[in-house]
């Protein structure tokens, strides 16, 4: 599918791409939308633009979107299992091209740098959805196949009141949990002689330590700018919105690649 971005500029082209609810119009929006600023085609407008609600973002009908607690769990033992574990992973890349495409749309003060940085990420998140769902589709399944959850989402409505907010809870919260977790996928993927869907995680990993850096420099930036210490305000933000705690174990290596602090890591460890 060939689709032209939109007149307008950077904002009015992610708010049309973000408000898309047909999942292959999305994202062949996405990789124009990437390419046309990467090439200096796009430019910002000169005016602040009214950003989409966050209640309003494209999806389609399918999958069924309900609370957590009614999910299955989902063992990687069974065929089955496999197909809805990474229907559930494709639903994860699926929410992060839409939480990148807010990132550009909503937050519109920001350095042109910050822009390229989570362009690239949507660009990447609607690849990495991209080879899951060819993958199901060789499994006889598709996407929104089977119920899901919006927790990713939920957590940008709570914060789309603030990028500083965002770059803490999303990024270094949400998305770094998938570092936490991922390798352990993808070893008993490989136990099983999943080696194709494995490959395909590993190549997705490698890159979301990458965006999960990301959000890692615009927090601190951020931070810099309001003369605020980055550890005590990721502490704080998440005694906030996560008065329980955050489960571990964690991925020392991998968060640490990803631009957390030695302190960080100990004070997330002794939690």
């Amino acid at each position: 599918m060939s689709v032209k971005i939109l007149p307008g500029g950077l904002f009015s082209a992610a708010f049309a791409a973000l408000a898309e609810s047909d999942v292959d119009a999305k994202l062949s929006v996405t990789h124009a939308l990437f390419a046309a600023w990467s090439d200096g085609k796009l430019k910002r407008e000169s005016e602040s633009c009214i950003p989409l609600d966050a209640t309003c973002v494209g999806r389609p009908a399918q999958p069924e979107l309900v609370h957590p607690r009614y999910m299955p769990r989902r063992g990687l033992g069974s065929d089955h299992g496999r197909i809805r574990m990474m229907h559930a992973i494709a639903h994860i890349e699926f929410n992060a091209v839409n939480l990148a495409l807010d990132a550009v749309q909503r937050f519109q003060d920001m350095p042109d740098a910050y822009y390229s940085d989570w362009l690239k990420v949507a660009d990447e998140e609607a690849r990495h959805f991209l080879l899951l769902r060819d993958w199901l589709r060789t499994h006889n399944s598709d996407y929104g196949a089977f119920a899901a959850h919006n927790g990713l989402w939920e957590m940008a409505e709570k914060t789309d009141h603030d990028v500083l907010e965002r770059m803490a809870l999303v990024p270094r919260v949400l998305e770094a949990r998938g570092l936490d977790v991922t390798p352990g996928i993808i070893e008993k993927l490989q136990q099983a002689g999943e080696m194709d869907i494995a490959a395909i995680l590993q190549v997705i990993y490698e890159e979301e330590i990458g965006h999960v850096r990301i959000g890692n420099h615009w927090f601190r930036h951020l931070c810099n700018g309001r003369a605020l210490d980055p550890e005590t305000t990721f502490f704080s933000l998440l005694k906030k919105h996560f008065p329980k705690g955050l489960h571990g174990p964690f991925n020392l290596d991998a968060r640490h690649q990803a631009g957390f602090s030695e302190s960080e890591l100990a004070r997330l460890n002794e939690a």
